[in-house]
């Protein structure tokens, strides 16, 4: 008789390793290929793109570089995401549930992007082939669902369509529905996604696939819950604040429009949620933001960096720091799924860096090369800073 698989949460000593040790040993290998110190102090020394693209042929990039022509910065991003992608995809081929569920729900946030930008470059006019090749990979759709996506009619009718006959099948069609039950609930049918913004609606996805995710990270328990909860609350903060910073100058910063419309754009996840949450509604400036942040010391620091506005740094930066920072942390405890989603993102920072270096090599701004966010470096403020205490 078979023996059963032991019935346990994710984290469990008695069944970790048995159904996940094999990709988690793929992703805590795939660690070492991070750019190290070293690599980005060569890179910031180029003089030319073709410097870049020879001290990169040392690098895990090697091979992925290795056709390319001249190098460019599109170019070189597009390679990298696409060997990102060839990587996760593995990943996931290798992996089981509940991991290949989890697996699957970091690219839902991809494929939400990929409808908006779909949707907002059909009602620019812009191409459909050039709209597909700017899609992220790891949010792609078949082909015929993707060229779909833009034939619909930019109405009320034409949005319940698309989610009716295309976007029903996929994995974000829940977030598109409830996004249009709670509309209609608000008595909105007759203007439904016609007059609202393409952005508002991409913030109203991502807050339903946010709060799915958190939901499920803590329905499997264990580390995985309390190591994922933490970066999903975290995310959900980042958005209510961009959200609630973005909206200043806007009609959803109106006073009719901060309790309703751009209130219910908060994620109902986070460390600011609730309290926080209901004063950032009330917010009408950059001051009163300030003030309401105050009260959150793991978000006043970042607000100060905004508030300051000196050594160029945005409060992007300041949030890219601090999400690289918990990403590392992530990799540190064992038996979580953590490492895969702190995989992700934290590679995503490194195409973000090579990006920044290349522009600013090739548009000659050498001054501005080193504002960036490297990824499991020794020189990381958290600590340089801990070490300069000692």
């Amino acid at each position: 008789m078979a023996t059963p698989v032991p019935k346990s949460t994710p984290g469990s000593m008695a069944s970790f390793n048995i159904l996940h040790g094999f990709p988690e040993a793929l992703v805590r290998g795939m660690r070492s290929s991070f750019l190290s110190d070293a690599d980005y102090h060569h890179l910031t020394q180029c003089e030319t793109l073709d410097d870049v693209k020879l001290n990169l042929s040392e690098t895990d990039y090697g091979d992925a570089l290795a056709d390319m022509g001249a190098l460019i910065p599109t170019g070189l991003q597009k390679a990298a995401v696409e060997k990102l992608v060839t990587e996760f995809q593995y990943l996931r081929t290798q992996a089981i549930e509940p991991l290949s569920t989890f697996l699957d729900f970091i690219t839902y946030e991809y494929m939400i992007e990929n409808v908006m930008l779909l949707l907002k470059g059909t009602l620019s006019g812009r191409d459909i082939n050039e709209l597909i090749a700017q899609c992220h990979p790891l949010g792609m759709f078949k082909e015929s669902t993707m060229r779909s996506i833009p034939t619909f009619e930019s109405s009320p009718r034409g949005y319940q369509d698309l989610y009716q006959t295309v976007l029903v099948d996929t994995p974000v069609g829940p977030y598109f529905s409830l996004f249009l039950q709670e509309t209609a609930a608000r008595g909105e049918v007759s203007n439904v996604l016609e007059e609202v913004e393409i952005e508002i609606i991409k913030s109203s996805l991502i807050k339903y696939w946010i709060e799915d995710f958190a939901r499920y990270v803590e329905n499997l328990g264990g580390e995985t819950a309390t190591i994922m909860g933490d970066l999903l609350k975290v995310r959900a903060d980042t958005n209510a604040i961009n959200i609630t910073l973005n909206s200043f100058g806007t009609p959803l910063n109106e006073p009719a429009m901060r309790a309703s419309d751009r209130k219910r754009l908060y994620p109902s996840v986070g460390h600011l949620y609730p309290a926080g949450t209901s004063m950032l509604a009330d917010v009408g400036d950059e001051d009163e933001l300030g003030r309401v942040l105050e009260l959150f010391p793991q978000y006043s620091s970042i607000w100060n960096v905004h508030a300051a506005g000196g050594e160029g740094k945005s409060i992007d930066d300041a949030f890219y720091e601090r999400d690289v920072q918990m990403l590392e942390l992530a990799f540190e405890g064992q038996m979580h799924y953590g490492p895969f989603y702190a995989y992700v993102k934290l590679k995503e920072q490194e195409i973000r860096n090579l990006v920044w270096i290349s522009e600013c090599i090739l548009q000659q701004q050498k001054e501005e090369i080193n504002k960036f966010v490297p990824v499991f470096s020794f020189h990381a403020p958290w600590r340089s800073g801990s070490k300069s205490r000692h």
